[in-house]
């Protein structure tokens, strides 16, 4: 019988919070995401995300599959525009982009990929994905066709967290995008977490530690890494990362 994800991640964080780390498999052959998922696990992350904006390489399932025979701790599937879907991961993060006003990512991606979540018998969590100001046009940004929310009106972001909770879904994510220049506010996430009572995930240009350690000070209950690693190839920063965050 297959663990409750979302379950998992809330004891995690009733005593810290929890690191997440990205793969993605538009940059990678599959036994390269096997080996880097390995060093994760090795390193100290809680749980694994897999997904990216574009998917070029067509490897998406073959990487879950395979990542999903080597590694004991959860892969959840982080999902781009496009309807990637495998019954080998352990649940999906079923992202609904409510500061956007493109009914594509608010609704419209949701309703193609729902046959095949309900035929691969995959769990989901239901997440409200907030893009926030990050300093350059992000990826997901261009692709999305969608305004951030502005880095500097936190009432904007608490209205919209509000509704995710109000929606009841399960989990608030602020995301300043890949690679992206300036990080969510520390005070933005402050103002957010005062004001919801569900998890609240962080990420978007976090590159070191003490970054990481800011945002949990803050209020964030998960810290998502991926660039940083992608860049770095030194995997035991995932170790000083951890520790930051306790």
């Amino acid at each position: 019988m297959k663990r409750n994800i979302y379950n998992y991640l809330k004891e995690i964080i009733k005593d810290r919070a929890a690191l997440l780390c990205l793969i993605d498999p538009d940059r990678w052959d599959v036994n390269q995401a096997v080996d880097i998922a390995h060093h994760y696990v090795e390193n100290g992350a809680d749980a694994l995300l897999i997904g990216g904006s574009m998917m070029l390489n067509n490897v998406f399932s073959d990487s879950i599959k395979e990542i999903k025979k080597e590694v004991n701790i959860p892969l959840i599937i982080f999902p781009g525009l496009f309807h990637c879907i495998s019954p080998e991961a352990d649940a999906l993060l079923v992202l609904s982009m409510l500061s956007s006003r493109n009914p594509q990512v608010l609704i419209h991606e949701q309703v193609r990929y729902a046959p095949l979540v309900f035929e691969a018998k995959i769990e989901t969590i239901p997440t409200a994905y907030l893009l926030i100001e990050s300093g350059n046009l992000s990826s997901v940004q261009y692709l999305s066709n969608s305004f951030p929310i502005p880095r500097t009106k936190n009432d904007i972001a608490i209205a919209h967290a509000l509704a995710a909770q109000y929606m009841r879904m399960n989990l608030v994510y602020l995301e300043a995008g890949s690679g992206a220049t300036l990080q969510v506010p520390n005070e933005m996430i402050k103002a957010v977490k005062s004001h919801i009572e569900i998890p609240l995930i962080v990420g978007g240009g976090i590159r070191t530690p003490e970054n990481a350690q800011e945002k949990v000070k803050a209020g964030a209950d998960f810290i998502v890494i991926g660039t940083i690693l992608e860049n770095m190839f030194d995997y035991r920063i995932i170790r000083e990362f951890k520790d930051a965050m306790r």
